[in-house]
């Protein structure tokens, strides 16, 4: 198999969803996109905001975090959604050049990454968080977590620019 079949591959997909009805949408109507754009800030605010309040709260004191994760994670998750259906949106725009762009990956990389540690947190300690119990041991994971989604952000915000 040659070493450039799957980001090809990835190519050719790309290139079929931004021919698509969606991408031809997002291009060629006056609101859909800038309304996706503005529901992608929207999202990444209440995902970004939600967690990192949650993952502050785990570093200054474990004890307390499981009280704010009833209201953030519920927000992180409306966050979340709405940046998946908006997120959608504006790729379909322009996908095949997008996939391509360094910031993009590294956004995708780090969603991965963020999801992933978020993934084992609640592995680890989603029975204390549901039982209210304090989350020793947790501060590492939220600092992970703090910082991977600050970098979703920040990669996210400079798809535009390089």
């Amino acid at each position: 198999m040659h070493a450039g079949m799957p980001l090809e591959g990835i190519g050719g997909v790309m290139m079929a969803f931004e021919h698509s009805a969606l991408g031809h949408a997002a291009r060629s109507t006056g609101w859909l996109y800038p309304l996706a754009n503005l529901v992608h800030v929207l999202g990444a605010a209440l995902v970004v905001g939600a967690i990192a309040t949650f993952d502050i709260q785990v570093l200054r004191s474990p004890r307390d975090a499981p009280i704010v994760s009833h209201i953030a994670i519920p927000i992180a998750i409306a966050g979340l959604v709405l940046q998946a259906a908006s997120g959608v949106v504006l790729l379909s725009a322009e996908a095949s050049t997008v996939v391509r762009n360094p910031a993009f990956q590294f956004k995708m990389a780090m969603l991965i990454f963020a999801l992933a540690n978020v993934a084992v947190f609640h592995w680890r300690f989603g029975r204390a968080l549901k039982a209210g119990a304090p989350l020793e041991g947790a501060r590492p994971l939220a600092a992970v977590s703090l910082v991977s989604w600050v970098f979703v952000l920040l990669a996210g915000r400079s798809i535009a620019y390089l």
